[in-house]
């Protein structure tokens, strides 16, 4: 593994950029990492050296298509294995990138999701173990039929080929991307950003080890983190040898990509996630998927952003609003969803008033903002046809929740809200790949085309018809 690690570093060392050129904030800096760059500016050097890692992943993917389900499982479980050998070293390589990303200023969120803990590695790696245990998404008989004239079609599915992953400081995304290639039959390309520099690498260098020990092409799984901004762009134009890219990220970076990849693009993660409480909800059902939605972990794209709360639901509302100020969130509510605060934040509502969060007026901008903070904008509504209205307006598709006690208001949230994932009486962040049993996701794709959702193996497939004949001719 460590020679792995220092090949590595030995080819590409010429296309290093500083850690102070290239490290994420909570801004989109990542997205400054793509979008400084433009392909003309792309060094000839640095576009041929992104031009054979994607020829190399090409080869990888004719590779793979011959890999039956037995031989792939044995290289997951090798790299399960590794990420828990590993863990001493994993978990100094990610203290590094966190020291340098502190210092950087890297915000709180993107912190947390840089981090990797003893149980986040355990996840992983039970993760990669789940993935073993579904079956192979290639190869599936989707449909067939016997034409008159006796040929005989069938549709089946193949490997998408090729995938580009940009993405921030989720090294568990490096980890979700692997296996779910591996297992879908396809190779990946990964750029991962630079605030996760050296746990990626340690964790590239455990896949490409699974790789090798499996006689499994080792360019199934490469990085491009060491070429850099320009790498990133570079990937961008490989249209012909990457098949599909997918962006992970904020806003910045995910717009970027859409907007000036020349390969093929899913959009995957913004989410303006919004929870309606009706009038007809239980307070302490309401209270507890809020609070849940909101502070369990308030970095990822499935958290909620946004709550509507209706006119006359003042308990649930003033349940709600207490449950949030008394976990640390800070809410910016319009007029009416102060009236049901409490006129000042007396220490009773929290064990530490040092957490207690806290209250500031509404603006037009909280309500299109993804804070992935501790961070809430609250609204009271006069009907559902309001709070459809205002999620029609700022909702980006991800996932948008209700919490009713009534059947036929919850049957036309989900009729009239257009988005990826429609909840009703649950938190938003079961929308997770893992969640919906999966075993992990390459995103949440916001878009319509292809595929919507946690993207698990079977949107990392396209398909194929096959006509069998014997000797028929078109008339």
């Amino acid at each position: 593994m460590a020679e792995e690690q220092k090949t590595q570093k030995t080819e590409t060392s010429s296309t290093q950029n500083t850690a102070a050129e290239t490290v994420e904030d909570a801004s989109g800096e990542d997205a400054q990492d793509v979008s400084s760059e433009n392909s003309q500016d792309v060094s000839g050097e640095i576009a041929e050296g992104i031009r054979a890692v994607a020829e190399r992943a090409r080869d990888a993917s004719r590779g793979l298509r011959g890999l039956d389900r037995e031989h792939k499982d044995r290289t997951l479980a090798a790299v399960a294995s590794g990420l828990r050998e590993s863990f001493a070293s994993l978990t100094e390589a990610n203290q590094e990138d966190l020291d340098r990303g502190r210092e950087a200023g890297l915000s709180r969120s993107l912190l947390d999701r840089l981090a990797l803990s003893h149980e986040r590695i355990e996840a992983l790696a039970a993760s990669v173990e789940e993935i073993m245990g579904l079956s192979d998404p290639v190869g599936r008989v989707l449909q067939g039929r016997t034409l008159p004239n006796g040929l005989r079609l069938t549709q089946v599915s193949v490997p998408l080929g090729v995938m580009g992953v940009i993405y921030e400081a989720r090294p568990n995304v490096t980890i979700d991307i692997a296996a779910l290639g591996l297992k879908s039959g396809n190779a990946v390309i990964l750029r991962g950003g630079s605030a996760a520099q050296k746990t990626n690498e340690m964790l590239l260098a455990i896949i490409r080890d699974a790789l090798r020990t499996t006689a499994v092409p080792v360019d199934a799984v490469q990085s491009i983190d060491s070429f850099g901004r320009e790498g990133a762009t570079a990937l961008m134009t490989q249209r012909g040898s990457v098949d599909v890219l997918i962006p992970r990220g904020g806003r910045e970076l995910i717009q970027h990509v859409v907007q000036n990849s020349r390969v093929p693009v899913i959009e995957t993660g913004e989410g303006n996630v919004h929870i309606y409480i009706d009038a007809q909800a239980d307070p302490e059902t309401a209270r507890n998927i809020v609070v849940n939605a909101k502070t369990s972990r308030p970095s990822v794209c499935n958290a909620a952003e946004t709550l509507l709360l209706h006119a006359d639901a003042a308990d649930a509302g003033q349940e709600v609003l207490r449950g949030l100020l008394r976990s640390g969130v800070n809410l910016h509510v319009d007029s009416r969803a102060r009236e049901w605060l409490p006129a000042t934040q007396p220490e009773s509502l929290t064990e530490d008033p040092v957490k207690f969060g806290t209250v500031t007026e509404v603006t037009e901008e909280d309500f299109a903002t993804e804070y992935h903070d501790l961070e809430l904008a609250v609204a009271v509504v006069d009907s559902l046809d309001e709070a459809i209205t205002h999620i029609t307006r700022f909702s980006t598709g991800h996932t948008e929740a209700i919490v009713t006690d009534s059947v036929s208001n919850a049957d036309r949230f989900v009729a009239e809200v257009d988005a990826a994932a429609v909840i009703v009486n649950a938190s938003t962040r079961f929308t997770d790949g893992g969640q919906f049993g999966l075993g992990a996701e390459v995103g949440i794709s916001t878009q319509k085309m292809h595929a919507r959702g946690p993207m698990g193996m079977a949107e990392l497939t396209t398909t194929k018809w096959i006509v069998r004949g014997e000797g028929q001719v078109r008339a």
